[in-house]
């Protein structure tokens, strides 16, 4: 195995996997709530681990090479954060009345946070676009061991961002927690989701 090329694979799934995305604001606000926020981070882990092996070792590929599926995850992926981002700017016009959070940011018992974690994923569209495509061309580009060594790199890099974005955000939790803090946040998320959702529409449609 590579280092080299381990450390290449670790830099792009750094890349790709830390910006705020949906995936990454679910991880968050469970963490702020320490509601089963280790769960989280252990099922985005895993299930990046199988959407980085499908990219790299062949999916990728096939993905960027039809227009139509590709459009149709676009699509998808635009009414999802449209949905999440009003989801969010509405659990902060909310939050002074005393009203619980919504379904993408609540998630009361184990089951709901993996029902929850499985909409922020699969309905993700940079996981398509970012890790299966980009993430796929570039470790596709390796032959034998080194595409090994470059898929082991970005699951390493997808394992550390997402239990340190968790485990941090549980042990910030009495600041972030705050009601004008919590508030801030989801006004922060539902803006971020709406501007990555129009950033969508520019350039895929």
């Amino acid at each position: 195995m590579s280092l080299w090329i381990l450390l290449q694979g670790f830099s792009f799934g750094a890349a790709t996997i830390i910006p705020i995305g949906a995936q990454n604001a679910y991880v968050l606000n469970q963490g702020i709530k320490r509601n089963h926020h280790l769960t989280t981070a252990t099922l985005c882990s895993f299930l990046d681990v199988f959407y980085i092996c499908l990219g790299i070792f062949g999916g990728g590929a096939l993905l960027a090479s039809n227009e139509q599926l590709l459009t149709g995850v676009t699509v998808g992926g635009i009414l999802f954060l449209l949905y999440y981002g009003y989801s969010s700017i509405r659990s902060a016009m909310v939050s002074e009345m005393g009203e619980g959070n919504t379904t993408f940011q609540t998630g009361r018992g184990r089951k709901a946070v993996i029902l929850g974690t499985l909409a922020v994923t699969v309905l993700n569209p940079h996981l398509y676009l970012d890790t299966i495509v980009i993430l796929g061309s570039i470790g596709g580009q390796f032959e034998g061991d080194e595409r090994v060594s470059f898929a082991v790199g970005t699951i390493m890099a997808s394992f550390v961002w997402f239990y340190s974005l968790s485990i941090g955000a549980a042990k910030l939790a009495p600041f972030l927690s705050q009601p004008k803090v919590t508030k801030a946040i989801d006004v922060i998320v539902g803006c971020i989701m709406f501007a990555i959702a129009a950033s969508l529409t520019e350039q895929y449609l």
